[in-house]
């Protein structure tokens, strides 16, 4: 079959959209959490849960945390916490939720990356328990509370007295299906 030159160069532009879209997810985003987690740009916290260790609590400092919910471009679920703040002592544990809801038609798969600033207390704001440990489906109009369990440690440079954590949502339900995929 001979193509004549416009369907050569639809063609060619094609397959470049596609190569550049592959590099993006394939290559650039592994590139940037690596870069990340080396050099703690970007505040990225740890994505393990902490291990509490039992200690008093410092009652003679409150903190305040803020909480943020963005969504990543092309992610249109709705993505807000319960509360927009709590003020703890270090050492205690603040919980709440973030609230979630796909009112697409179809199911997806999210995935929430967080994100501390100052960048300085990026060591001392640590998650027990938290829905960006691991992907979130959601059923086609489904929605949920997913909780979120923190603490701020005792070490918190005694200058700093507010954090905001910061969540971005994205659509992971392309890679989640090519990765299912592949396990079979």
């Amino acid at each position: 079959m001979q193509l004549d030159p416009a369907q050569k160069t639809i063609l060619k532009a094609t397959a470049t959209a596609v190569g550049m879209f592959a590099f993006v997810f394939v290559v650039m985003v592994p590139l940037y959490n690596v870069l990340c987690k080396v050099t703690g740009l970007n505040g990225k916290t740890d994505p393990n849960p902490y291990k509490a260790v039992p200690a008093a609590v410092d009652t003679s400092r409150t903190i305040t945390v803020q909480f943020l919910a963005t969504n990543n471009k092309g992610m249109h679920w709705d993505f807000k916490p319960s509360t927009h703040k709590v003020e703890v002592h270090p050492g205690e544990i603040g919980s709440l939720t973030f609230y979630v809801r796909n009112p697409s038609g179809k199911d997806m798969v999210g995935q929430a990356i967080p994100s501390v600033s100052p960048f300085e207390a990026t060591d001392y704001l640590h998650k027990t328990e938290c829905f960006c440990f691991t992907s979130q489906p959601l059923l086609a109009h489904e929605e949920k509370y997913m909780p979120l369990k923190i603490i701020v440690d005792q070490d918190l440079p005694k200058h700093i007295k507010k954090l905001t954590l910061s969540y971005t949502l994205f659509d992971i339900t392309d890679m989640n299906k090519k990765r299912t995929a592949g396990l079979q």
